[in-house]
């Protein structure tokens, strides 16, 4: 089976797939460097997820993407933010497009977002999910304080809690928070069981 994993991360959803060819796009080559030394065996593309998916959806049998979340999860509306900006509308691009033109599975996976989604999908736990196959919940009970680990120590617990380890700190631009990119994964149990889900339909 050959999978696209796009915004690829740190591969939290990708953890538990086996027997498939997975090729990875991540735009951070810092974060896709440690993405390749997780999974040697899949290729891994550092470039633009969203004309990725453009170009080469119609080469893979399932698609996995999730766009940033940013501008969409309700920490962009709380009170201690004073940037205010537009949501990105690439999230709902993608879903358009792949459930116009995908041929094989999709899933799209964000927060919940602090709006109504402007299209319907399946929530589970903190994300949500538009995909072109049914699946059961799978809830996976996120760690005490999950948001206000942002130090060192939290960082520890949520590899522990992810099962994904690497000694890099890791920050996204000016954000000084060595986890955001650990609490931005999906649980893998959480990706095995949508994959499965996808190859059972």
């Amino acid at each position: 089976m050959k999978i696209l994993n796009l915004y690829a991360g740190l591969g939290g959803n990708r953890k538990l797939w086996q027997g498939c060819e997975v090729t990875a796009v991540e735009n951070d080559p810092r974060i896709a460097a440690v993405y390749q030394r997780l999974y040697p065996a899949d290729t891994v593309i550092v470039g633009d997820a969203h004309e990725y998916l453009l170009a080469n959806y119609q080469d893979f049998d399932f698609i996995w993407t999730s766009p940033p979340c940013q501008t969409h999860s309700k920490m962009a509306k709380a009170t201690r933010h004073k940037l205010k900006r537009y949501p990105d509308m690439s999230l709902y691009q993608e879903i358009i497009f792949l459930q116009a033109y995908c041929k094989g599975k999709f899933v799209v996976e964000n927060v919940v977002p602090y709006y109504t989604p402007l299209i319907g999908g399946k929530r589970m736990g903190r994300h949500i999910f538009w995909s072109n196959f049914q699946f059961d919940d799978c809830k996976i009970p996120t760690p005490p304080n999950f948001i206000n680990k942002c130090n060192l120590a939290g960082k520890q617990a949520l590899m522990d809690w992810l099962d994904i380890h690497y000694k890099e700190n890791i920050y996204y631009g000016k954000n000084h928070c060595p986890v955001q990119i650990l609490r931005n994964c999906v649980h893998p149990i959480v990706g095995k069981h949508i994959l499965d889900a996808a190859l059972k339909s």
